[in-house]
C-alpha cells in the first residue's frame, strides 16, 4: 500500500497531490467554506474566480447587478490572503482563479500572497462584461496577452495554470504550446462537448499536468479522460459529497491494485504517446509508424532510446517474451501469457511492472518534450 499523499506519484507546487480530483472555480461559490466541506475527497481547489483589478471589479459588480454571483470585495487582496490561510494545514492543494485585464493585477496578488498557491488565469469566463475589458475568454483569442500574462508570473518563479474553454482559441493546439513556452505549469481544461478526443490532442502537444473539466461524475467518465492524458479531474457544479466520495474511492482503488492509476490506452486502440511506452518493436505496419514520424522519431531512436531507459531495470529481462525484453511488453489489461510467465519468474507483481512503464513513459516523453524553450 503506498503512502497516501505519494500514492499517485504527482506533484503541484512543490506539493504531492493526495487525490487526483480538483474543485473547480465557481463564481461567488467556491470558497475556503466550499473547499472545506468537501476537503476529504478532494486533492486540489481553485478558488474563484476572483476579479482583482479596477476593470475587473466592474465587470463583475455589473454582472453581479444582474443577478450573477460574483466574489466582490473592498480589498481583493485582503479577501484572498484569509482565503488562503483558512485551507492552510490541510494537504490540499489551493489555486486561486483570477481574472485580470493585465498582468499587472496579478503581480499585485502574486507579490502579496506568495509561491504558496497556484495562480490560475482564467480565459474561461464568456460573460460579455468579463470580455469587453480583454479578461476571460477574451485571452483565449489574444495569445499575446494571455503570453504576458503567464510570463508575468512564472518570470516570479510561480506556479502558474491556465484554465479555457476547448473550441474557442483558433487551434487549442497553438494555445497549449504557447502557455507552456511561456512558463505555465498547468491546463484546466473545460471540454464542453469534445470529450476525450481533446484531451489526448492537447497531451500530444505539451507535458504538462492537464485537468480535464465538465461533466465529470462518473468514474467511467474520469476513467476515460485519465487514460487519454488527463492528471486530474475537475469537478464544479457535480461537486457533491457523495459523487466525490465515489470517485476518490474508485481511483485509490484502482492505483494501489494497478500501479499506474492514468495509464494510457495502448496506441492501437487509441492512446496518447504517452503508451508508447507499451508499443512493440517498430517491425509491422501499425499506428506506431506514424506515430513516430509526427514525433520526428526515427525508428532507430526510438529502439535505442527505450533500451536505454530499461538498462538495468526490472524492464531490461524478458528473454521468453515476443522480443527478448519487457521493455517492449503491452499493459497489463491485454491478455499475454509469455509476459505474465516472466514476471512470474522475475517476481515481479503487475502493479510493480506498470510502475516501470509509468517511468519508461516518463523518459519517453522527456525526449519527445525536452525542457521548454528558454526566452
Amino acid at each position: 500500500m503506498a503512502v497516501q499523499d505519494e500514492r499517485f506519484s504527482l506533484r503541484i507546487n512543490g506539493s504531492a497531490v493526495r487525490t487526483p480530483i480538483a474543485l473547480a472555480s465557481m463564481a461567488g461559490v467556491v470558497d475556503a467554506a466550499y473547499t472545506l466541506a468537501r476537503a476529504a475527497h478532494v486533492g486540489v481547489t481553485f478558488l474563484g474566480g476572483f476579479s482583482i483589478d479596477e476593470q475587473t471589479l466592474e465587470a463583475s459588480r455589473q454582472m453581479a447587478a444582474k443577478g450573477r454571483s460574483e466574489f466582490l470585495a473592498d480589498d481583493p487582496i485582503g479577501a484572498l490572503r484569509r482565503e488562503v490561510d483558512a485551507l492552510e494545514g490541510t494537504g490540499i492543494i489551493v489555486g486561486l482563479n483570477l481574472r485580470a485585464s493585465s498582468p499587472d493585477g496579478l503581480l499585485r496578488v502574486a507579490r502579496s500572497i506568495g509561491p504558496s498557491v497556484v495562480y490560475e488565469i482564467d480565459a474561461h469566463c464568456r460573460q460579455p462584461e468579463m470580455i469587453a475589458v480583454g479578461a476571460g475568454e477574451a485571452l483565449a483569442r489574444d495569445l499575446e496577452a494571455l503570453d504576458a500574462m503567464v510570463a508575468a508570473l512564472s518570470s516570479e518563479g510561480l506556479c502558474v495554470s491556465v484554465k479555457f474553454r476547448a473550441g474557442v482559441a483558433e487551434d487549442d493546439r497553438v494555445l497549449a504550446r504557447r502557455c507552456w513556452e511561456a512558463g505555465a505549469e498547468i491546463l484546466h481544461i473545460d471540454l464542453m462537448d469534445f470529450g476525450y478526443p481533446k484531451i489526448r490532442e492537447i497531451r500530444n502537444t505539451v507535458p504538462l499536468v492537464l485537468i480535464a473539466n465538465n461533466g465529470i461524475t462518473s468514474f467511467d467518465r474520469m476513467r476515460e479522460m485519465l487514460s487519454h492524458g488527463a492528471d486530474l479531474v475537475s469537478l464544479a457544479r457535480g461537486a457533491d459529497q457523495r459523487t466525490l466520495a465515489g470517485l476518490d474511492a474508485a481511483i485509490t482503488r484502482l492505483e494501489d491494485e494497478q500501479g499506474w492509476y492514468n495509464s494510457p490506452k495502448q496506441l492501437c486502440r487509441g492512446g496518447d504517446i504517452r503508451s508508447l511506452a507499451f508499443c512493440c518493436m517498430p517491425v509491422k505496419s501499425c499506428p506506431l509508424i506514424p506515430t513516430l514520424e509526427k514525433i520526428r522519431m526515427s525508428r532507430d531512436r526510438y529502439i535505442a532510446l527505450k533500451q536505454e531507459a530499461v538498462h538495468e531495470t526490472a524492464l531490461e529481462g524478458g528473454a521468453q517474451t515476443c522480443f527478448g525484453s519487457l521493455a517492449w511488453c503491452c499493459k497489463t489489461s491485454s491478455p499475454c501469457m509469455f509476459r505474465d510467465i516472466t514476471l512470474q519468474q522475475m517476481g515481479l507483481s503487475k502493479r510493480e511492472y506498470m510502475q516501470a512503464k509509468h517511468r519508461l513513459s516518463d523518459r519517453i516523453m522527456g525526449e519527445v518534450f525536452p525542457p521548454r524553450p528558454v526566452s
